[in-house]
């Protein structure tokens, strides 16, 4: 809902209709204006024409075999479409993972997002809305939405002030009231951003994807990585350090072959110690590392051909190999042996195209 429509339809009605309006929105989590018993009936129906609750239209929904993801592919008002994805872990955490952009400018050899490009920005509401949608389902169940991440499709820093707008308006208590510790951003790199970041006060966490220790092998996986190598990068991380006393998370994606090797963790251990904040070379808990499963998904053909990896003649697209088990935990071993701190994330919804660089607005 566009909080600025809503103020516009309310124009003539008192004041406190905005604030009730609003509250019914995103603390009563209504799906309908219908359900707003406290509001006269012409209004109602006033806003039913002119407010629509939601700008985004479900096309399809997909739940994984194990129940604990779904994933929603959304049109918007222009006829582009988003996915956003819900995981339930263990307890009672419940995450969504929501799109920033229609597509992805940064075509990151390993993406499905990324053979997309760039279709549009999302506008602020857009963005508030795919969570106010998992909202509205978990409260149906009894259960409440406890995270948000922005690290589905496109690129945050990107489209920087209408996420923060979004971020902030979950964060207001007149919102959704989100803590800022509860919600985290991920970015492929992008320097101008982190810096923003770094003296925006909404203290949100702050995700890097990584995915390669050294440049030669991130400007081949990550394009980005040619405008701000890893010496850039890693001096944006560290004026965010000092800045907000922050800790940050590298995503690190395994694919096999390609940056699971044990030299490569060695390699990796000696950048995050070398770039330690504090400048002694040795691991800092400032910096955390979430090594994730590939999830295997097609690729362009000219990325796979980029590391000798074969190209479906019918399609003209390649896959990457997901590094196997023994492998990650290998990795992840070395990692912790070196006194890094690591962990290796669970897989949420695989089995439907909902993890990890696998959303590409796929319809069945």
């Amino acid at each position: 809902m566009h909080l600025d429509t809503l103020a516009t339809a309310l124009a003539g009605e008192p004041a406190y209709r905005i604030k009730q309006a609003s509250e019914l929105v995103f603390r009563g989590l209504i799906s309908d204006w219908d359900e707003a018993s406290s509001l006269p009936l012409d209004l109602r129906a006033k806003l039913k024409a002119e407010v629509p609750i939601s700008t985004l239209v479900p096309v399809q929904s997909s739940t994984s075999s194990k129940g604990d993801t779904q994933k929603t592919l959304f049109r918007l008002t222009d006829g582009q479409q988003i996915e956003a994805v819900l995981m339930r872990h263990e307890g009672e955490r419940n995450t969504v993972c929501v799109s920033s952009q229609a597509g992805c400018p940064m075509a990151c050899a390993f993406c499905a997002t990324g053979t997309m490009g760039l279709k549009r920005n999302l506008e602020s509401h857009e963005i508030v809305e795919q969570v106010l949608h998992y909202a509205r389902l978990l409260k149906r169940e009894g259960d409440v939405l406890t995270n948000v991440v922005l690290m589905g499709m496109g690129e945050p820093f990107h489209n920087y002030d209408r996420v923060m707008d979004a971020l902030r308006l979950m964060n207001d208590p007149k919102g959704l009231a989100f803590g800022v510790r509860r919600m985290s951003i991920s970015t492929c790199g992008i320097v101008p951003g982190i810096l923003k970041l770094a003296d925006d006060p909404m203290r949100v966490n702050l995700a890097i994807s990584l995915h390669a220790p050294n440049d030669d092998l991130r400007s081949r996986l990550m394009p980005v990585n040619k405008a701000y190598p890893l010496a850039k990068l890693f001096d944006a991380i560290k004026t965010y350090i000092r800045k907000t006393n922050r800790k940050v998370m590298f995503e690190y994606l395994l694919i096999e072959g390609v940056n699971d090797t044990p030299e490569i963790a060695e390699e990796l251990a000696d950048l995050l110690c070398r770039e330690n904040p504090d400048g002694s070379g040795d691991p800092t808990p400032l910096y955390h590392v979430n090594l994730i499963k590939y999830h295997a998904t097609e690729v362009l053909g000219s990325a796979a051909e980029r590391f000798g990896l074969p190209v479906d003649a019918r399609t003209g697209k390649g896959t990457f190999p997901s590094s196997p088990l023994d492998r990650r935990r290998a990795f992840q071993q070395i990692l912790y042996d070196r006194g890094i701190s690591v962990t290796h994330r669970i897989t949420f919804g695989e089995d439907i195209d909902a993890a990890c660089g696998q959303l590409a607005n796929k319809e069945t």
